[in-house]
């Protein structure tokens, strides 16, 4: 799948930097767009949805944030997602390795694709947006 419009959600600029430095380093072309908390992406995503723009391909989504964490943006995500014009692909990109997080991933399962540990290397940037 190719994505195009991605919103990567993470409270952490220094980790916006690195991503969008990979995505220089690697030629992958995409519009992302930066949150520093879930509740920011939701109204992102509600704002894109009401005035019928186009939604995000791919959501980054880091756990723990201030305000609305990872878990709460994706209880709301699912309430939003009948709305959604398309199907988005989420990724949690988090420096928890927590065997709690990782099983609360799963209960996420119909939303999250796939649960990526940070530092997130070269190979999975690839992994994520080139094949």
């Amino acid at each position: 799948m190719k994505f195009n419009t991605v919103f990567v959600v993470d409270d952490d600029k220094i980790f916006h930097f690195i991503i969008k430095k990979l995505l220089i380093s690697n030629n992958i072309n995409i519009n992302p767009s930066y949150f520093l908390n879930g509740l920011e992406a939701l109204e992102g995503l509600r704002s894109k949805l009401n005035l019928g723009e186009n939604q995000p391909d791919l959501i980054l989504l880091d756990i723990n944030m201030p305000i609305l964490d990872g878990w709460q943006f994706l209880e709301e995500f699912k309430k939003l997602k009948d709305k959604l014009k398309k199907e988005i692909t989420i990724y949690i990109i988090s420096s928890s390795d927590n065997q709690t997080d990782l099983d609360k991933a799963e209960v996420y399962s119909n939303e999250v694709k796939n649960y990526y540990l940070k530092p997130i290397s070269v190979d999975e940037i690839k992994s994520i947006f080139l094949n």
